[in-house]
Formats: structure tokens, sequence, C-alpha cells
């Protein structure tokens, strides 16, 4: 799903669209200023506006922001992994009543999904060890 086409579920965030759709392009980016942001934003609001939801989700602890002189950098508190981990289990459990089994068959049966032999391997490998750690 793209920044775009969020439609207001934000993952179990909590977050309005707007926050979601910010957050979503500091974890796509690393870091960016609140014009960079900006710029990325579908039906972009004002500067303003963008500088205000980065206040709130800065008081939310959701981000942070270092300077580089006059500029703030925003970035996201919680590392891309954990959030990508956070984000697939909301996934699994709204789309698939929580069957792992069924999202992944999902994913593998997508039209447009092209796997190299070493992907394969590497999707039977994490089955295989899934399978021996009982999940």
């Amino acid at each position: 799903m793209t920044t775009g086409q969020r439609a207001g579920r934000d993952g179990g965030r909590g977050l309005s669209r707007r926050e979601a759709q910010i957050l979503d392009i500091l974890h796509e980016r690393g870091e960016a200023t609140a014009a960079e942001i900006q710029a990325r934003l579908p039906d972009p609001p004002g500067y303003s506006s963008v500088r205000k939801l980065l206040e709130i989700l800065e008081s939310k602890g959701i981000v942070k922001h270092s300077t580089e002189g006059r500029r703030f950098v925003y970035a996201p508190v919680t590392p891309a992994t954990a959030a990508r981990k956070s984000a697939l289990r909301h996934l699994v459990r709204t789309f698939f009543n929580g069957s792992v089994e069924q999202a992944t068959i999902a994913l593998l049966s997508l039209s447009d999904t092209k796997l190299d032999a070493a992907a394969v391997e590497r999707i039977a490998r994490e089955s295989k060890r899934a399978k021996a750690e009982g999940r």
C-alpha cells in the first residue's frame, strides 16, 4: 500500500491519516526535513501544517528530530525493521484472521511476484526453521 492509498488505516498505530503518511515517508527515507516531507505528501497541506504534525508525532514519542544548521531533520524513533514487523502482524491479524499461512499464500500468488531460485530457497529455509521452532 502506498502512502496515498492508506485510506485512514494506520497499521494499528493510533495515528491520523496524515500522521501515518508522514511516518511512512520517514521510514522510507530514514530522515527528512518538513519541506522534504511536504513534497512527498499527496495533496500536500501547507508547510506550517506539516511542521505541526511533526510536533504532534514528536510529542507522541514516534518521531525525533536533530538540527543541521537552522533545519530540523526528523526521523522515526522505531527502526524500520520493528515497524515492518508490527505492520505485518497487524496486516495478518486484520486481513487474514491471524493466519500466517493464508498471508504467505496470498503474497506468493500475486500475479506480479517473480521469485528467483535464491529467494525460493530462503523462503524454504525460513519455513523449515519456523517448523523446527514450533511456529
